[in-house]
């Protein structure tokens, strides 16, 4: 029977560079023996990954003489692509960003370099520094850690100010669903090209699910049990999604089951939509004038709660090193100046502070200008990231790790059956019972494999 991966409580014996071991900074590692120096580099299109993108030519390769080619691709297609990749050997990428979810399983399938030997002599990095919640999620059983993380999130509430502020509405620090539903009925104004709030509603395991489990996590539910009873048709986990449904479907965005992050991120930039709960990575490119209509404007609170304390999620996109890479030196050159304060520093000086990829490193939140920079939602984010239980984010406990997911290998495929059901609901081609009928016997095969 195959066991479920145990958490790794204790960063203690990942082989980092608190070891305070003597070597070369991530400058001066030694290179591959191999004279082509480019690497390839697959990575999800979000506004960080377009900074990093802008930023390699001038910066990183000018300094290194490494050349790196980018794939940009949407989170769904970047997940089939890179999975099919390294599950098959394909040695297609060189550096691949991946989640927390992935990291653990693939590390246990081999299909991962290891990335505590660099990191230990790279005495230039300061492994240490690292917030300990993300490099627990990227480390395997052996406890070594086989992704770096580019940056670090939770998930909470976003609202415009002025749009509450014009119906004399106050948001808590910690609303709960119930107040949100209650908002979201009196600020929606679609005559005006306005939602009440904006919500994902494109499948995904990764897309709609995400923000969806939380709201599970929160009223009670669970996907499975401690013994791998399957409870998508339990009451918590129906009343749940109904609510997210008939929000989205009542007060949501036009198109919502199109939706993901990249799209909400667009209306609710736009002006478009009084809140929206999702990933507190998207607080940076909110406060860009450059690119946000509602910049300055825009409150942030911890992610709704029904009967928990919390219910943010924990999540980091990390640059990944698969073990097929022939250029394994240059590929932990790019990963270690990508995951650096030095390149944080390069953001803030370059871009705008409110761009750094932030919720990776303790002392990101040390820094004068970026404190002035993101004083709206720093502290939410920090705390929020701080209070996620991904052993035990619910009400009871579970047999596998993860917030908004579930950590085994067949959760990718289900999730995503599941999440096109429930994405079915919002369009009104079918309804919440008839989707979690099917997604409990969906998750009942799956179970019979873990019981």
């Amino acid at each position: 029977m195959q066991k479920p991966r145990k958490f790794a409580l204790s960063i203690a014996g990942v082989a980092l560079g608190v070891l305070a071991l003597s070597g070369c900074t991530g400058d001066d590692v030694p290179d591959d023996t191999t004279a082509d120096k480019t690497i390839t580099a697959l990575m999800v299109g979000n506004p960080q990954m377009a900074d990093i993108q802008k930023l390699t030519a001038e910066h990183f390769t000018r300094q290194t003489g490494i050349t790196v080619q980018f794939t940009t691709l949407p989170e769904n297609e970047l997940r089939e692509k890179v999975t099919r990749d390294v599950a098959n050997a394909g040695g297609q990428y060189d550096v691949a960003t991946v989640g927390a979810y992935e990291v653990p399983i693939w590390a246990k399938n081999g299909w991962l370099h290891e990335l505590s030997t660099q990191a230990a002599a790279d005495s230039g990095y300061d492994a240490g520094d690292l917030i300990k919640p993300m490099v627990q999620s990227l480390t395997g059983d052996d406890g070594k850690l086989y992704a770096a993380p580019f940056y670090g999130e939770s998930s909470f509430l976003m609202y415009n100010k002025e749009l509450f502020a014009a119906k004399g509405l106050t948001m808590p620090e910690k609303p709960t669903w119930a107040q949100v539903v209650g908002f979201a009925r009196k600020l929606d104004d679609k005559r005006n090209g306005v939602a009440g709030i904006c919500l994902r509603g494109l499948p995904g395991w990764g897309e709609m699910l995400a923000p969806l489990t939380t709201v599970v996590n929160t009223y009670g539910g669970t996907w499975f049990e401690k013994d791998w009873t399957p409870k998508l048709d339990a009451p918590e986990f129906r009343t749940a999604t109904s609510l997210y449904v008939d929000l989205v479907k009542r007060y949501g965005q036009p198109g919502a089951a199109q939706s993901g992050f990249t799209e909400c991120l667009n209306t609710f930039g736009q002006g478009k939509a009084a809140m929206w709960y999702d990933a507190t990575s998207a607080a940076g490119p909110l406060e860009d004038p450059q690119a946000s209509k509602v910049a300055g404007k825009v409150g942030y609170a911890y992610a709704p709660v029904a009967r928990t304390e919390y219910s943010g999620w924990l999540w980091t996109w990390a640059w990944a090193m698969p073990r097929t890479t022939k250029k394994d030196g240059a590929a932990w050159q790019f990963i270690s100046w990508a995951t650096s304060k030095e390149y944080e520093q390069l953001v803030g000086k370059t871009l705008g502070w409110s761009r750094v990829p932030s919720g990776k490193r303790e002392s990101t939140y040390a820094i004068p200008e970026y404190q002035e920079s993101a004083k709206a939602f720093a502290g939410v984010t920090l705390g929020s990231i701080e209070n996620a239980k991904p052993q035990n984010p619910g009400l009871q406990p579970r047999p596998a790790l993860g917030i908004q997911f579930v950590g085994i290998p067949e959760f990718a495929e289900l999730g995503t059956k599941v999440s096109q059901e429930i994405s079915a609901a919002i369009v009104g081609t079918t309804t919440v019972d008839q989707a979690l009928t099917d997604g409990q016997r969906l998750a009942d095969a799956v179970a019979t494999k873990y019981r």
